[in-house]
């Protein structure tokens, strides 16, 4: 089964909209004779100006997170429908970040991803296990756990919106990047997850991302493996000179 590969771009809590545009206009320039899928996921105070750059190119828009609820008294949050609104595609959720800074556990996310799954978004749900827990043998409990449980209730219909991450925490940010032997195995397993909940050909067709310290010299190396089928790229992805020659890595 060949899957098409896509890369994105996680731009984390970092840049002004001034910045913002400048590298949502860049990267539209540069990846318009790109091969693969593309997204980048700003924060939520610059989607309406990266909205209005990246429209009708063949970049998509993210976002990093969404709130549990439709709408209401949840001061600080922000619902699909005001994403929806600015026209973001795909929402983020699970990314380790939100699992062990802000403390959101496996029903939580679950939540947000039947909500963001509902209105029609792509979501791409990450995991990853701690250093501590690859040290101890529970990659692939770790894994299993947060993939069964954040794709709980959600339909094979559905599965169609669904992207897996797979980030080892240890190795975002870090410099450290698990070896492309390392990550293949993890991917193949959490391959195997989805063949048991939801069948071999969905579990051929979904694509899982690898997110990890990607950088333009280990990009090729990572996709050069069979299970591994894009890229969710953090740091690297705040500047041109890094981020394209991840995006369109030369297989």
């Amino acid at each position: 089964m060949s899957r098409n590969y896509y890369m994105a771009g996680n731009w984390k809590m970092h840049l002004t909209r001034t910045e913002a545009s400048q590298l949502a206009q860049d990267l539209v320039k540069q990846l318009g004779d790109g091969k693969h899928k593309y997204l980048i996921a700003p924060s939520f105070t610059l989607l309406e100006t990266v909205s209005a750059v990246v429209e009708n190119s063949n970049i998509r828009l993210g976002a990093q997170n969404c709130a549990p609820e439709e709408q209401g008294a949840h001061t600080g949050e922000v619902s699909v429908l005001q994403l929806k609104d600015l026209d973001v595609q795909t929402i983020i959720l699970g990314h380790s970040e939100r699992r062990h800074i802000y403390k959101e556990d496996d029903a939580l996310i679950n939540k947000k991803v039947k909500l963001a799954l509902k209105h029609g978004f792509e979501v791409i749900l990450c995991i990853g296990e701690l250093l501590e827990e690859r040290e101890t043998g529970k990659v692939e409990e770790v894994c299993e756990r947060q993939t069964v449980k954040g794709l709980e209730g959600v339909n094979a219909e559905d599965l169609h919106n669904v992207v897996i991450a797979y980030e080892p925490v240890w190795a975002i940010g870090t410099g450290k990047t698990a070896t492309p032997q390392d990550a293949e195995a993890v991917h193949a397993f959490v391959r195997k997850v989805i063949a048991r909940l939801y069948g071999e050909d969905a579990a051929s067709k979904i694509i899982i991302q690898y997110g990890g310290s990607v950088k333009p010299d280990n990009a090729a190396q990572l996709m050069a493996m069979e299970n591994i089928d894009g890229a969710l790229v953090g740091g690297a992805s705040l500047k041109t000179d890094t981020f394209i020659p991840i995006a369109k890595f030369k297989s």
